[in-house]
């Protein structure tokens, strides 16, 4: 390892020990919104609507004033053109969140699906490599998770996409204070030296 390398992971390190408790609020925090978020998934998962609707609106007129602003470009029309879609589809979104929470949910079973497959085959390919096991068990988790969405469809739609965003919170919290925990500098706790009795 060279000098420069050895001196930004020292450098990194102490950053992150000075630091742990910022860090640490923060992951407690998010993993709190996770927490009332899969406490409230149907509130959960129209916000998660709502924001994706405001986002489409403004990732539109962000692609039309590029439109219009690089005169002369030859994409400019095309960059018209999904101002115009990414706009109305945004405007759909916000005019009509649960429709478009529908259309998520049977997006994320569509996902799971095929991520299934894929882990599955990737487990057959694999032959008798280490992992194989889990990433086919991971494949059959995700179909499972799938075929159980789809069985309940539409009523899972109200839920799903909220649950799936406050689990990914939690986890994603848990791990935050996981690393500012174990980035904590570690104490000096080793008594004093102390004298011999017998010395002057």
């Amino acid at each position: 390892m060279s000098s420069e390398t050895a001196d930004t992971t020292y450098a990194e390190g102490t950053s992150l020990e000075n630091d742990w408790r910022p860090l640490a609020i923060a992951g407690g925090i998010v993993g709190l919104i996770g927490i009332l978020a899969i406490a409230a998934p149907v509130v959960t998962g129209l916000s998660v609507s709502i924001a994706l609707g405001a986002l489409l609106v403004v990732g539109g007129i962000v692609h039309g004033v590029h439109a219009f602003t690089a005169r002369g470009w030859r994409g400019s029309f095309w960059q018209v053109a999904l101002a115009v879609v990414s706009v109305l589809a945004g405007l759909a979104v916000l005019a009509a969140p649960a429709v478009a929470l529908v259309t998520l949910t049977v997006a994320l079973v569509a996902y799971l699906f095929v991520d299934g497959i894929v882990e599955l085959g990737m487990a057959l390919w694999m032959g008798s490599a280490p992992g194989r096991l889990s990433i086919g068990v991971s494949g059959v988790i995700s179909m499972v998770l799938a075929g159980l969405l789809w069985a309940g469809f539409p009523t899972t739609a109200t839920w799903a996409i909220g649950l799936l965003v406050g689990v990914s919170l939690l986890v994603t919290g848990f791990s935050m204070v996981s690393v500012a925990m174990a980035s904590r500098p570690v104490e000096d706790v080793t008594p004093p030296a102390t004298e011999p009795r017998g010395a002057a």
